[in-house]
């Protein structure tokens, strides 16, 4: 959230002109839909500052998931970075580990039929203390398709009916790394599984917002509800947070980097490059257990 300086500042240069608005001369926000994600603009990761750190953490909150463009950087500063913001963690299916543990390569080769991570989904729900975001940064990219899209699921929270709010809020839900629509988007050297169960409505623990904690991917039934008495609701709930309206769009090009917010927002990489490479790095950050 802004706080109140900033927020007097956001204010007057709203007032003043319609264009994105600009954080200390230094870099610009420019929102990428009505419901999530913005741009930023003007600023080198590489060189990041103690106020500019400040600033991307609070249109962090805000926006749900930020992209920057035109970086340069490698595993270890991509470690540097993300260290910036939380606490680098591996990723539990790590296969293509670089020098530094905790960054991974996602590559999508041409041959290749299926892409990581390729339902929508929440990053390892699966565990007690899924991530707090990750970053994503783009080291090669397809000339066309390979697009990413991300969904508020804060906003899919609002959009229901207050019976269905309270009816949802009283429920958990087991979430399972070894789904069957998972394994053919997962790497397969690693055979260990993982499962957790977390609030179906989850509170987010810096913004206070109340958002919907299944996905697609990894939820498997409601705790004490067989996968048949589940499914209705689920599907229903999958459905809503595929909805354009809570959702933005965000085409790759090599130096791009993704910051999302994992417990605000699910996404979806669509698999639309078919005999093309895609190589990213990718860190994640530590997170607590939902409540």
């Amino acid at each position: 959230m802004l706080t109140s300086e900033i927020t007097k500042f956001v204010e007057k240069t709203t007032a003043r002109t319609k264009s994105p608005i600009s954080m200390e001369k230094e870099f610009s926000i420019r929102p990428l839909s009505k419901a999530i994600g913005a741009t930023i603009k003007g600023l080198d990761l590489n060189n990041i500052n103690s106020t500019q750190i400040r600033l991307v953490s609070e249109a962090f909150l805000k926006h749900q998931v930020l992209f920057f463009e035109n970086q340069s950087l490698d595993p270890k500063k991509l470690f540097e970075l993300a260290s910036k913001f939380g606490e680098p963690v591996e990723y539990p299916f790590i296969t293509n580990k670089t020098e530094i543990p905790e960054v991974m390569e996602v590559i999508k080769r041409p041959d290749d039929k299926e892409n990581f991570g390729g339902l929508w989904h929440s990053d390892t729900s699966y565990l007690k203390t899924p991530t707090k975001g990750a970053l994503l940064y783009a080291v090669e990219t397809p000339e066309i398709g390979g697009d990413t899209v991300f969904s508020n699921v804060c906003k899919v929270f609002d959009s229901l009916s207050e019976e269905m709010q309270i009816f949802l809020s009283r429920l958990s839900a087991l979430n399972i790394s070894d789904k069957a629509s998972d394994l053919d988007i997962r790497p397969k050297s690693n055979s260990t599984s993982f499962k957790a169960s977390h609030p179906v409505i989850r509170t987010h623990p810096e913004t206070e917002k109340k958002l919907i904690y299944v996905n697609e991917a990894h939820t498997a039934n409601f705790v004490g509800m067989t996968q048949a008495e589940s499914e209705p609701i689920l599907d229903f709930l999958f459905k809503k947070i595929k909805e354009e309206q809570f959702s933005c769009r965000f085409k790759w090009e090599p130096g791009s980097v993704a910051f999302w917010d994992n417990r605000a927002c699910q996404h979806f990489p669509i698999n639309d490059y078919q005999g093309h490479q895609r190589k990213m790095l990718r860190i994640s950050l530590a997170g607590c257990e939902p409540f």
